[in-house]
């Protein structure tokens, strides 16, 4: 239980989930570049006869993509459980407190609808 009684601990807990928000927005992009850079390499270098196969970097950009979408479900969770800490009068009249827990809840779904689009795409 927080003991300040300030509006500012609740915007600052907002200020660290809208962070965790950018990092697994980051987390997600670097992982979607690192897996068409092996379709780069195909294009810039094809052999003859061979197909594209799933390699390295196939791999490391979905574990990528998943870590960003983890982590925007985890943030959640931490900013619940600092919301359950905090005593309403540090929570301004009329604040809606979801509306980054639902920023976060569409990133997460949409990084879990990115690996599915990975994966189903050559």
């Amino acid at each position: 239980m927080s003991d300040l009684n300030d509006p500012r601990v609740f915007f600052a807990a907002e200020r660290t989930l809208l962070a965790w928000n950018r990092t697994s927005l980051a987390l997600m992009a670097f992982g979607f570049v690192i897996e068409r850079f092996g379709l780069f390499l195909h294009l810039v270098a094809p052999q003859r006869g061979s197909q594209l196969e799933h390699g390295v970097s196939f791999w490391v950009g979905i574990a990528f993509v998943l870590l960003g979408a983890w982590t925007a479900a985890i943030s959640i969770l931490q900013y619940r459980k600092v919301l359950r800490s905090l005593k309403p009068i540090e929570i301004p009249d009329g604040y809606r407190t979801q509306s980054g827990v639902l920023v976060n809840v569409a990133v997460a779904l949409l990084g879990l609808a990115l690996t599915v689009y990975l994966f189903l795409t050559p």
